[in-house]
């Protein structure tokens, strides 16, 4: 089954038992930044020190990149040239694109959506697995870049590379030394194996949710604290 790189990041956020999202606010940004960098890698979306375009708006035939794409375009065309900026785009989307991505891994039946009331009034949602054999396929995948150094192919770069930009690093290798993984993760994210343009616009885009999720993680903690 081909899924998209958003639906790899939520697969490994979600707990499979319990069906909760771990690092949630983390993952969510990085979930937004995976339909940019799966939109640059089929050539319809190009970002250039942070500034966002449309290079080709015909569908791709994933319902799911379609619909961001279609969103994106008509954001991106409100916009005054070189305005549409991909941190901006990722703030506004991001909680849009997590609900559209679980929704799409329920359609699928990766998932099965369960609802609950908290103290029997606050309404919660949580989505425990219901089929695992593609999460099972994207950890195998993981463990033979990380664990046994293979070289990996450009979409499990690009997913290891948002995964490092959002230090998401235990959501992948939670029974790993973080050092051993992030060094391995800072590596490979530093690569270029998408070629020049497209490595360009995925550097950009996770350049920018390292930042979205660093300042959030800073902003939780001073709360925490404070």
């Amino acid at each position: 089954m081909d899924v998209t790189l958003a639906e790899e990041l939520m697969l490994l956020s979600l707990d499979d038992g319990s069906g909760v999202a771990k690092d949630a606010t983390s993952a969510g940004w990085a979930v937004a930044g995976a339909f940019l960098a799966d939109l640059a890698l089929a050539g319809r979306v190009a970002i250039d020190e942070g500034r966002l375009g449309i290079t080709d708006g015909t569908p791709t035939g994933e319902p799911l990149l379609d619909e961001r794409l279609a969103r994106l375009a008509e954001w991106v065309g409100r916009k005054a040239p070189g305005r549409a900026r991909s941190a901006d785009w990722l703030t506004k989307d991001h909680a849009t694109a997590v609900r559209a991505t679980v929704q799409r891994l329920c359609e699928r039946g990766l998932v099965v959506e369960e609802r609950h009331r908290v103290l029997g009034l606050f309404p919660v949602r949580r989505y425990p697995e219901a089929d695992g054999s593609v999460e099972r396929e994207l950890r195998e995948r993981l463990a033979a870049v990380i664990r046994y150094h293979q070289e990996p192919d450009v979409r499990t770069a690009t997913l290891i590379a948002l995964l490092h930009a959002a230090r998401l690093h235990r959501l992948a290798f939670p029974d790993l030394p973080r050092a051993r993984v992030e060094a391995r993760f800072a590596e490979i994210a530093a690569g270029d194996r998408a070629g020049e343009s497209v490595g360009q616009a995925i550097r950009n885009m996770s350049a920018a949710v390292a930042a979205i999720a660093a300042v959030t993680a800073a902003t939780a903690a001073t709360a925490a604290t404070g």
